[in-house]
């Protein structure tokens, strides 16, 4: 199964940028969602995750009130809005399917990737 994330770059500090992640129709709509991130360096790091239908968030506490995720099940598309860029949200940012139809915050709740796109946020 494979999900094409998308829509990385480079921004200033302060700006905004969204990412997207195409998903298989066969888990588009039965499977909880969810983004991930990782640092040089660094472990990868839950992001933030929504349920199947949409009607559940949850968000790491360094990005909620920035961070929004969304998906839209009829195209098949995961998103992630981000506003108030910060230096330290520099990563390559993954989405994955999660194994259920909730969120979750541990990476061996997903079972299928995507490649990761590459954001960078410069002071």
């Amino acid at each position: 199964v494979q999900l094409q994330a998308s829509g990385g770059g480079l921004v200033q500090a302060g700006g905004s940028l969204s990412v997207s992640c195409a998903t298989p129709k066969r888990t588009s709509s039965n499977n909880g969602m969810g983004w991930f991130r990782q640092a040089p360096g660094k472990e990868r790091e839950f992001v933030g995750g929504i349920s199947r239908t949409g009607g559940s968030t949850d968000y790491a506490d360094s990005v909620k009130g920035r961070f929004t995720i969304s998906r839209d099940n009829a195209k098949n598309i995961l998103y992630l809005q981000m506003n108030s860029l910060k230096p330290e949200d520099t990563a390559v940012y993954y989405c994955a399917t999660s194994r259920g139809s909730g969120t979750s915050r541990a990476t061996s709740q997903y079972i299928y990737w995507g490649q990761g796109t590459q954001v960078t946020v410069s002071s």
